[in-house]
């Protein structure tokens, strides 16, 4: 049934961005992901699908300005965690991946009656293992870890590895790959906002993936929470008008 399952795969993709978008208005003073959702009826397994994918990032428009997180939104990503176990990973390093992106999910609904904190899965290879190519292409993967709030191994890392991160960055660049560079430069904008000096200037590779990119909600999502981040880690207008 091909056209069945390409129809399926649509269905799911457009899920992805219908959550995506909500999330990214949320982040910007709308609506957010749960205003998808009809109470009185049950949550379609697509919707569902996405709402599991991004994981943490649905509780990101309250995370970035410290308020509590959003019941219907944390009440949404427990369902869909509770309705959709994690799938099955096709390796150890899938696994770890998984896992953490889980684990910063399991940290967020932690914070509401939805859910409780987990242990952290085991430790990520760091670049001196995997090379600091590979290792910026796992980090991509684990973007959802760049808020915050959440802390742990990965983020020691990060801190520790911001060179990796910027060169990871653009090598992505290089390459066309503005998905993994979006990605990457989230992490570069939460290194700065814990005070880490960059050696890349983000500003403009956001610029550029906006424009070049693929101009899914879902990028838009990812650029949205860098340039939050940034801003984080730059001194209000007052201050910068302050008299040294």
């Amino acid at each position: 049934m091909p056209f069945a399952e390409t129809s399926l795969r649509d269905d799911y993709a457009a899920a992805v961005e219908r959550v995506a978008g909500r999330t990214l208005d949320a982040l910007r003073g709308g609506g957010g992901a749960a205003a998808l959702v009809d109470p009185d009826t049950a949550v379609p397994r697509p919707l569902l699908a996405a709402v599991r994918l991004l994981g943490a990032d649905l509780l990101s428009p309250q995370l970035l300005t410290g308020a509590e997180p959003d019941g219907p939104a944390a009440a949404l990503l427990a369902e869909a965690r509770r309705a959709l176990p994690a799938p099955a990973p096709p390796s150890r390093e899938a696994a770890l991946v998984i896992g953490w992106q889980d684990w910063a999910a399991g940290q967020v609904l932690a914070r509401t009656p939805y859910g409780e904190a987990v242990p952290p899965p085991a430790p990520l290879p760091g670049p001196d293992e995997l090379g600091w190519q590979a290792w910026s292409v796992r980090m991509a993967q684990l973007s959802v870890l760049a808020l915050p709030g959440l802390d742990g191994p990965v983020h020691d890392t990060a801190r520790a590895r911001v060179l990796a991160l910027a060169r990871g960055t653009v090598r992505s660049m290089m390459r066309r790959d503005l998905t993994t560079a979006a990605r990457l430069a989230r992490w570069l904008g939460w290194a700065a906002a814990e005070g880490r000096p960059l050696p890349l200037d983000v500003d403009p590779v956001l610029d550029r993936i906006r424009l070049a990119g693929d101009g899914s909600a879902r990028t838009g999502l990812e650029l949205a929470v860098a340039r939050l981040l940034l801003d984080r880690s730059r001194p209000s207008t007052a201050e910068g008008n302050q008299a040294p």
